[in-house]
């Protein structure tokens, strides 16, 4: 008699692999085209680069006669603000990644994305995000150069390391919110007056200019509400205490005083709930 136990199949692993190394090579390809359409609009890349240095320059050359005096030590206004013009860039980068979208939603080519046979839509998204990462950190490489050229040196590798990282962090969440701002806004034309919108108000209620110190109170609350002060202040920390820790205290804000810890943390939990809402935005978008 046969028995009448029915035989589950073993799953197959080598199917989720080839899957996984199929989505890598669809953000590949997705990039290499990005890439491509940079390489012949090289101009993107050089205002990256040069709006924050004119910013460096002139701002740096207006008030480099006022002292500055942070973590007990006077400073050069250049130094001061080297580290606000490295976030803003990244800042800027990152408020650009809807951009190639938005485009190919107007000129047709994203439904054909959406229409190819594609193992994860998402990769789109990921694809988008890597390219965005890549093109600031060149740009804020140039920065640091310049940088050191007028003097504000990078003290050690863990400083490096640390202003990596943070790059790394604010840059994550503000692309994706341009990518559901992509989808959220009708055209190109509207998404551009929104980055100017939001854009520089964020620079001026930062601590990209000016020590939250010498602010008034009510920008104080503002800056404390604001993410690119975290940030700003972090690579401000390691660029001027070179044995530095994750413990001490690096700002002291309305919530109190935060570390290097803290504010890393704060900064990742941000980032996750960006990655959610967005994750939630674009799953029903694309039912």
């Amino acid at each position: 008699m046969l028995s009448s136990r029915v035989l589950k199949p073993k799953p197959h692993y080598n199917h989720c692999i080839f899957s996984i190394k199929n989505i890598f090579q669809e953000i590949q390809a997705l990039n290499r085209r990005l890439f491509i359409q940079v390489s012949r609009r090289l101009i993107s890349i050089f205002s990256g680069i040069i709006q924050p240095l004119l910013w460096l320059i002139l701002f740096g050359a207006l008030f480099n006669n006022i002292p500055m005096d942070i973590f007990n030590k006077s400073i050069k206004y250049t130094r001061f603000l080297s580290a606000g013009i490295i976030v803003f860039t990244a800042f800027t980068a990152g408020l650009n990644a809807g951009l190639p979208i938005i485009f190919d939603r107007e000129f047709g080519f994203f439904n054909r994305l959406l229409t190819s046979p594609l193992n994860s839509r998402f990769s789109i998204f990921f694809a988008s995000t890597y390219f965005i990462i890549i093109i600031s950190l060149l740009q804020i490489g140039c920065i640091l150069l310049f940088s050191e050229f007028l003097g504000s040196h990078i003290p050690n590798i863990q400083a490096l390391i640390v202003i990596i990282n943070i790059i790394f962090i604010i840059t994550i969440g503000i692309t994706l919110i341009s990518i559901a701002l992509a989808f959220l806004l009708p055209g190109h034309i509207q998404l551009l007056a929104l980055i100017l919108v939001i854009s520089l108000p964020l620079l001026f209620s930062s601590t990209a200019l000016a020590p939250l110190s010498i602010m008034p109170h009510w920008l104080q609350i503002v800056a404390s509400f604001n993410p690119l002060t975290y940030a700003i202040e972090v690579i401000r920390y390691v660029y001027f205490i070179e044995n530095f820790n994750l413990i001490t205290p690096v700002i002291d804000t309305i919530w109190g005083k935060l570390s290097l810890r803290d504010i890393f943390l704060n900064l990742i939990q941000l980032d996750i709930a960006i990655i959610v809402i967005v994750y939630q935005f674009l799953t029903k978008k694309f039912k």
